[in-house]
């Protein structure tokens, strides 16, 4: 598979088969996501992957706390506090396009609520990974730790594997630590679901649009020769 196809057919997976990823197969993913750029060579990824009883206790306490009303206090802010446009109306339409797929109504709180919930199961998938960074370092780790994750998922696509980064399951970065057994100096930035895709899952089935080269690039005496 050429990088092109990868990149094209990456997607967000939600659903996933009961089906087993081997531990050499996620070592063999994670093998070549290292290969990825970072400032200095500095490779600030730190992973930790969880399947298994462990993953679904983990799992369980993320929902609980969701259900039970507490408010998650990531280590960082990942989205803005107020939005504002083009970005509100992308959000919206994100999501009105997974509740549309799932035939859930805007009115109808429960099934919103469970639906949400499965972030904190990695949408059940056999495998959660965690991503953490040393707090000490700066911002230009958080760069290097998506063309880390991206490759991570090129990886998978490869592979036949899907994923899902998933910024949920950082809302609740103490608990986690707590079930890891990890001190503060480790700053949780995300997680990812990670399986084999249930193709029948109505969920799997749309794909959010994206705007053209076009819109988002200026090109500036790109034609002058010297």
């Amino acid at each position: 598979m050429d990088v092109k196809t990868a990149l094209s057919t990456r997607k967000s997976v939600r659903a996933y088969l009961k089906r087993p990823v081997e531990r050499a197969v996620i070592e063999g993913l994670l093998d070549a996501a290292r290969h990825a750029p970072s400032g200095a060579n500095t490779q600030p990824w730190r992973v930790w992957v969880l399947s298994g009883e462990r993953k679904a206790r983990l799992g369980a306490r993320l929902e609980q706390a969701f259900r039970e009303g507490r408010r998650g206090a990531p280590d960082y802010a990942y989205y803005p506090r107020e939005w504002f446009e083009p970005y509100q109306s992308r959000r919206r339409a994100c999501g009105l396009q997974l509740y549309e797929a799932l035939r859930i109504a805007r009115d109808d709180r429960q099934r919103r609520a469970d639906q949400w919930a499965a972030n904190y199961r990695a949408f059940d998938a056999p495998v959660m990974l965690l991503f953490f960074v040393d707090r000490r370092l700066g911002a230009g780790s958080y760069l290097d730790y998506g063309m880390f994750l991206q490759s991570l998922m090129l990886a998978a696509v490869e592979q036949g594997l899907a994923t899902c980064a998933q910024a949920a399951l950082a809302e609740y970065p103490e608990l986690v630590r707590d079930e890891l057994g990890l001190d503060d100096e480790l700053r949780l930035l995300c997680g990812m679901a990670l399986g084999y895709e249930d193709r029948d899952a109505p969920i799997n089935a749309y794909r959010t649009p994206r705007e053209p080269v076009s819109e988002f690039t200026t090109f500036i005496d790109h034609t002058r020769r010297r």
